[in-house]
């Protein structure tokens, strides 16, 4: 196992820090995050850092911070980075989370940096429709033709940009932007809170930057080895798993669990034969699955709830009757075919694609689905399907990281997450040698940080304030 890998090891920041002057959030009477964080008294900055970090007094763009201070400054002791995952996701709005953490918040700042690309930090152009490229294959290879032409049009429609920014989108360059930020706060070390996409962030800055690290807190880990374009190709079992746990509990959708995976199953084969109506929106046997993928991150009751509303809806609007899809649904929808949402997909697969080269050849994931289809009817020909990054104009400009260490980091995780597997969470967990792994055993949720479980929140809030790693611990739900 490696040692601990240092800055001085590693292609580091040879830019010089920028400074930060901290000001308003509020772009305008329209920009509702802007006015929540004036409100709540947060600070926002503008940071210049290069494009390539090869290159660090060339060419520059601008990132995006928000800064909650301690709210106990006599006892601060350091900063606390912020991401919500994605990739794509935007972080700025995260030090609004202060109010649920307030203990941690009195003792550190909370920082949020949208990262390069995300967010308000220099987005680049996307002509998308959609907000996420994720579809189902659908049952044959007519409809695998049909994924294969979406890719290559949401590759297009991100082609128009400069490829030096494309090529600079890597998740590496993001963590070279951390430390660089650390530097300007004038902090020796920081400390970080990552889910999801968030964990090989932070894996990705141990690794590059592991002696200017303090306190890491990585939620729902992704497997390092296989975060890339192929990030959901191990995802179908854990999708399964957390779909029959919501069957049990099902109302009105069958007697049994498996009269309810029946039903879903219908739905999903009546949207493969024929587009139906829900509402204003149409789902066929591409998003009929994305539909039920989007509503399996979350275990908890009222998630639940809001999953068998929406099969209902669907249940009704395949058997051709008139449906009022909820406001979840329609938003979820609307997003689906006009790109209307969060867009944290659309925003995260330039950076997908900076990080590892796909392949290339359309065959190659057919012929893996059609493997896969006996045993992953539903969700394979989703979490196996093509990308835009096998049609993505750039390749890589570096390799990716390869994540072998001993820094301390505090993992967290469920043992039925059906976004990031166990299996991979227990991947980090080897190769971040020093960390520890607090899991909630029998969760079917992604992410479980302030999600409810004291255990979990009172592991992180322990670490952060005293240093101190637990040793790996079981959760109950």
């Amino acid at each position: 196992m490696a040692l601990l890998v240092t800055a001085a090891l590693t292609p580091a920041t040879a830019a010089a820090a920028p400074s930060i002057t901290w000001h308003g959030c509020a772009t305008g009477p329209g920009d509702s995050v802007g006015v929540e964080l004036d409100k709540a008294g947060a600070q926002c900055a503008d940071v210049a850092v290069p494009v390539d970090y090869r290159h660090p007094h060339g060419r520059r763009i601008t990132l995006a911070l928000a800064r909650m201070k301690a709210t106990d400054p006599a006892r601060r002791r350091g900063v606390v980075l912020l991401n919500p995952g994605g990739p794509g996701g935007p972080a700025r709005e995260l030090v609004l989370a202060g109010t649920l953490m307030p203990e941690i918040a009195a003792r550190y700042d909370l920082v949020g940096m949208d990262p390069r690309f995300v967010g308000r930090s220099s987005p680049l152009r996307r002509d998308w429709k959609t907000d996420t490229f994720t579809r189902s294959a659908g049952p044959d290879l007519k409809t695998f033709g049909e994924s294969v032409a979406l890719a290559k049009e949401l590759a297009r429609g991100c082609a128009g940009n400069d490829p030096a920014l494309l090529r600079a989108a890597s998740t590496r360059n993001t963590a070279r932007d951390m430390d660089l930020v650390r530097e300007a706060l004038g902090e020796r070390k920081i400390s970080y809170i990552g889910a999801s996409y968030g964990t090989y962030l932070g894996a990705v800055y141990l690794q590059m930057f592991g002696s200017r690290a303090d306190r890491f807190v990585l939620d729902s880990a992704v497997d390092p080895e296989a975060y890339g374009p192929g990030l959901l190709r191990p995802t179908a079992p854990s999708l399964d798993a957390a779909l029959r746990n919501w069957a049990r509990t099902a109302q009105g959708l069958g007697e049994t669990a498996d009269q309810v995976l029946a039903t879903v199953r219908d739905i999903a084969r009546s949207a493969e034969r024929r587009p139906f109506a829900v509402g204003k929106y149409t789902v066929d046997g591409h998003t009929v699955p994305y539909v039920f993928f989007a509503h399996l991150y979350d275990d908890r009751p009222a998630a639940q709830a809001e999953f068998t509303a929406t099969v209902r809806t669907l249940r009704a609007a395949a058997a051709g009757l008139p449906t009022t899809p909820s406001p979840a649904l329609s938003a979820l929808l609307d997003g689906l075919t006009t790109g209307s949402g969060s867009a944290t997909d659309r925003a995260g697969t330039p950076v997908v694609c900076a990080d590892r080269a796909a392949d290339r050849e359309p065959v190659t994931y057919y012929r893996d689905i059609q493997e896969h289809r006996a045993a992953e009817p539903l969700f394979g020909p989703l979490a196996r399907n093509i990308t835009p990054c096998a049609f993505w104009p750039v390749a890589p400009a570096e390799p990716a990281t390869r994540i072998r260490n001993t820094a301390p980091a505090l993992l967290l995780g469920s043992t039925g997450d059906p976004a990031t597997p166990y299996a991979g969470q227990l991947a980090m967990r080897r190769a971040l040698a020093g960390s520890s792994l607090v899991t909630v055993e029998g969760a079917y949720r992604h992410s479980v940080f302030l999600k409810g479980d004291a255990c979990v929140d009172t592991a992180v809030r322990d670490y952060l304030l005293s240093g101190r790693l637990p040793a790996d611990r079981t959760c109950r739900p």
